[in-house]
């Protein structure tokens, strides 16, 4: 059952910590936002493969679009 990885903030994407095919755990930082010079880490809600990543990193996002997906 896929697992869609939100933004809990509105801002930019920072720094994205994983890649396509890569296995995460649970509450492990899979994307950095930048909001306000702030740099918020964004968890894994559990275990899981990467299956798609949907931004790039410097692409603005508003608070709950997804992120990436987990397989």
């Amino acid at each position: 059952m896929p697992v869609d990885v939100c933004a809990h903030i509105t801002g930019t994407v920072w720094k994205i910590e994983v890649k396509v095919g890569d296995s995460v755990e649970e509450e492990q930082t899979v994307v950095i936002l930048e909001s306000m010079k702030m740099e918020m880490p964004v968890e894994a809600p559990e275990a899981g493969t990467v299956s798609s990543i949907a931004v790039t990193e410097g692409q603005a996002v508003e608070e709950g679009d997804v992120l990436l997906t987990l397989g």
